[in-house]
């Protein structure tokens, strides 16, 4: 199987370690990828926005699956030309990927499909916005109702700043707060099958004791040893499945990886967001559990003959990614230096680097190029022997004004 990778960050680089050591992908290539995914798959240069471009590169690499990893793409439509031009693609279709594209849409696809969320108004004036703050108190819930790279959410207990957070975006959706911890829960589906993945936690804040601003994500880890016995069951019949049929009634079905942020509040479990791709950091930590190969899981997701796979194998291993972001992340990120210290991290083989943030230099040399630059992820027995391993591989790595949390699993783990 030729397999092509859309993305560049560390999910597709997650992605693209698992696929390449599939004994069925024969090929594996990542468009635009970055210098890590160089290591284990031909990167091409293209527009990944470009659904006519995508389409064009995979016809000319015969690709037999095609695997859109970012949410942008997916909203932007990338799958359309590709599914049109007879070419298996993971990932929904330009309607479909709404549910992340637009909270507002998913409120409404959640209010039909009957699924627990937090309850919320849709604002697009000032007015309106203060109100519905004023319905619902602090802390305040105010949310980017497009996409944000994860980092449209804000929640703060101060009033002004909501309102300055709201009035900076076309329109937003502002809900209750939800109490509880979090949790990130991933399904493949085919549009009518929903095979959940294992659950994992991810860490949005950028400081320790999860202060400071919201992120794209600074780690994350699985299993979840606190998690409630039958959780991934409860999901699946009331969120996940009733997501995906209503979807497919409404004439937009949707055919990929529906990931479902969840708040298990003193209320039952809640939806907090779907995002319509795979999580970054979570996916590091949950294909690095994955027993099962890949490459098979996405096609029969692809094809429409996911009811026909037998049930996933999974590492009873623990995994834990560390984020190492950039000097400025995630305000205003610094970009270009030289990062060292990549081959002694993963030298004992204790943990592996996945590349987020980078771009090789003239020299061959790696440099930053974004805000997360690295997810450094290992696995052990159990999450202080992951925790460990991933720690001592970030500690190897340097770049000028490197920063990461340093209490990723720190409380599961003891």
């Amino acid at each position: 199987m030729k397999v092509l990778v859309i993305g560049t960050g560390a999910r597709e680089h997650a992605l693209c370690r698992s696929l390449s050591q599939d004994p069925a992908v024969s090929e594996l290539h990542c468009a635009p990828g970055n210098a890590g995914i160089a290591r284990v798959a031909a990167v091409h240069p293209v527009d990944q926005l470009d659904g006519a471009a995508v389409t064009a590169l995979a016809r000319e690499l015969g690709a037999d699956l095609v695997v859109v990893g970012p949410e942008a793409p997916l909203v932007a439509g990338v799958a359309e030309p590709l599914r049109a031009a007879g070419i298996p693609v993971f990932g929904p279709g330009r309607e479909a990927a709404r549910l992340e594209g637009s909270k507002a849409f998913a409120k409404d696809v959640m209010a039909a499909a009957g699924v627990p969320t937090a309850r919320s108004y849709v604002c697009t004036t000032p007015e309106e916005a203060a109100a519905a703050l004023d319905a619902f108190g602090a802390p305040y819930v105010v949310k980017d109702d497009g996409l944000a790279a994860g980092k449209g959410v804000v929640v703060t207990e101060d009033r002004a700043a909501a309102l300055e957070h709201a009035a900076a975006c076309d329109r937003v959706v502002i809900e209750e707060y939800l109490d509880g911890p979090e949790v990130s829960l991933f399904a493949i589906t085919d549009g009518t099958t929903v095979l959940p993945l294992v659950p994992a936690q991810d860490f949005k804040r950028a400081l320790d004791g999860d202060r400071g601003p919201n992120t794209g994500g600074m780690g994350a880890y699985s299993p979840l040893p606190w998690a409630p016995e039958g959780l991934v069951q409860e999901v699946l019949d009331t969120v996940l499945q009733p997501t995906v049929d209503a979807l497919r009634h409404r004439g937009t079905p949707f055919s990929g990886l529906l990931y479902a942020g969840l708040a298990l509040t003193s209320r039952g479990t809640r939806v907090i967001e779907f995002n319509a791709r795979f999580g970054d950091p979570e996916t590091q930590v949950v294909l690095a559990r994955l027993r099962t190969p890949l490459a098979g899981v996405l096609l029969a997701a692809a094809n429409g003959t996911l009811g026909e796979l037998e049930p996933l194998r999974w590492s009873e291993e623990a995994a834990v990614t560390v984020v190492m972001a950039s000097e400025g992340y995630p305000a205003s990120p610094r970009t270009g230096d030289a990062i060292e210290g990549l081959a002694a991290a993963e030298a004992g083989g204790d943990a592996f680097v996945l590349h987020a943030g980078t771009r090789s230099g003239p020299a061959g040399e790696v440099l930053t190029a974004g805000g997360r630059v690295l997810s450094v992820t290992a696995v052990g027995a159990d999450l202080a022997e992951a925790r460990a391993k991933a720690y001592a591989g970030v500690a190897e790595i340097s770049f000028k004004g490197a920063q990461h949390r340093t209490d990723i699993a720190a409380e599961a783990a003891r």
